[in-house]
This record gives C-alpha cells, structure tokens and sequence, in this order.
C-alpha cells in the first residue's frame, strides 16, 4: 500500500494543533505525509514550528484569507496526491499504530472506501469523556465484533439512525472522497453527508473495534455551540428530509423512513432544552421545540 495522505484543516488552539502533529510523527509506520492547511490563523509563530519540525514528510500552507471550514476542508482535497486519506481533526491524537492499523484493515478488505477504527473520546484537559453523545453513539455503531463491512441501504439506515461516526478518526479512498467532495452550505452534517454520498456511489465501510485514535470533544467546538443555539437541528432536519426525498427516489424505502423520522436529532434537541431555558435563549428554546415536535 502506498503512502497515506494525512490532511490536518487548522485554525484554533495552537498547542493542541502541535500535539495533533508530534502524534502522527510518532507513527510507527513512517510511510505518510501530513498536508497542513492554517486557514489564516492569526499566530505568527506557527511556520517556525513547523519549520523547526525538520520532516520532509510535512507540508505547511497558510490561506490568505479564511475560507470557512468546509471551504477549508475543500482546499485540502486539492493538495491530495495518494490513494488513501485521514481528514484529521487539528485537535484530536492518532495513537502510534494508527497508520499500521489502516494498512491491515485495507489488506484485509481491499473492497473498503471508508475504514472507521474504534476511537477514544477526550476532553480539552485529555481526560476521558462519556457523556451523554458518547452513550448515544455506541447505541447506534453497528453491532458485532471485530472487523466487519457495511454497504449499500444497510449502510445508509445505520448512519441515518444515528450519525455514530467519528468522522476525524475515519481512512477514506482518495478517488472517491474527491469525487464526492463536501457539500456547500452545511456546517454540521458535512461528514455525514460525504459517507452518505459515497454509500449511494457503492461504497463500502469497513469498522473496526482496536482503538488506534483518540478524538477530543470539548464545549468550544463548532458542533457544541450550535446544538445549544438551536440551529445544528435545523440544518440536521433539512438534511434529514432531502435524504428522505433521496432515498425515497433510488428505492431505499427503509432508509428514507429513518431519515424522515430522524429521531435520534430530535431526542437530541429536546435534551437541549433545559440547558436553553436556564439561560433564557428564548429564540433556541423555539427552534428547539420546533425540530423536536415538528
């Protein structure tokens, strides 16, 4: 298997970002190559480090203007050049044997277009977090042991059901993550959108239970503020029911009844609501009640 492409979108907490770049220099499988994007992050000192870093294996761009973070992610696609590629989140840790462990799940199941391993959920601090989304995902991950595959309208229920991925943690093939490439216009359902896209193209997820990733969630993240104001469910319920409308149209018939109830977005909405009424955010509150009765 050839070189495995690591991109690393960044703008935010600089010392984390630097701890995301000594875990993947610390693989234990040296064949990679660590593609860095600063959307424009404003801390002189960042190409120092990485100049300071030494590795011909890292490459460092800086945008001249902040695309957004879609657009961000957009960008890295196009310095893509090998068959196999991490969108890494800039704040999460690849454990040593991540690159090791991707190439004996990609020899296993040479068919696989997406290879998801089991994942170690931190905070901020590095401690450990299993709160309430953590409880909810193992809920909904697939059930067995070991490695397994999912394809097809199988695969698009799971994920519909439950979005249970840890999309940072995820290997994709190069040629059909591009082809698919990120949906415009969405901010929180960007990574659910891309495997759904692929799932319909033919793909194939391969998922694993070694856990070779740790993924940070803390209350500063994109996702944890636009729960708490309402508006991830409202970009979570229009997507929901333009899938529907799709899986509707390629005869996915289960598939689109779980993606017109999308009930684990609505029970997730309603256990916002306490958190909105304490703070009196009376325009959550509304939103809130909306995309969960709705």
């Amino acid at each position: 298997m050839a070189t495995v492409d690591i991109m690393l979108p960044f703008y935010g907490d600089v010392s984390l970002m630097q701890l995301a770049v000594r875990s993947i220099v610390a693989q234990t499988d040296r064949d990679w190559r660590l593609t860095v994007v600063d959307n424009a992050y404003p801390d002189s000192s960042i190409p120092g480090w990485f100049e300071s870093l030494n590795d011909p294996r890292v490459r460092y761009f800086r945008n001249d203007r902040n695309l957004g973070g879609v657009g961000n992610f957009s960008k890295c696609l196009t310095l893509v050049e090998h068959d196999l590629v991490v969108m890494m989140g800039a704040d999460d840790v690849m454990r040593p044997n991540y690159i090791e462990w991707l190439r004996s799940a990609v020899a296993e199941f040479p068919q696989g277009t997406m290879f998801h391993p089991g994942v170690h959920v931190i905070d901020e601090h590095g401690a450990e977090v299993n709160g309430r989304v953590e409880r909810a995902k193992r809920r909904y991950r697939p059930k067995g042991t070991g490695r397994r595959t999912l394809t097809g309208e199988e695969l698009a229920t799971s994920l519909l059901r439950g979005n249970w991925m840890y999309f940072p943690s995820l290997a994709w093939r190069a040629d059909r993550m591009l082809a698919a490439g990120f949906r415009q216009g969405l901010h929180v359902v960007q990574d659910l959108a891309l495997a759904l896209d692929i799932t319909m193209a033919g793909g194939t997820l391969v998922v694993d239970d070694q856990v070779v990733f740790d993924y940070r969630r803390h209350r500063a993240s994109e996702s944890s503020w636009r729960a708490l104001a309402g508006t991830r469910f409202v970009e979570e319920r229009r997507f929901s029911l333009a899938m529907a409308r799709k899986m509707d149209q390629i005869g996915w018939k289960h598939a689109a009844r779980v993606a017109r109830w999308h009930l684990s977005s609505r029970v997730h909405a309603a256990t916002c609501l306490p958190a909105a009424a304490r703070a009196r955010n009376w325009s959550a509150v509304r939103i809130l009640l909306f995309c969960t009765f709705r």
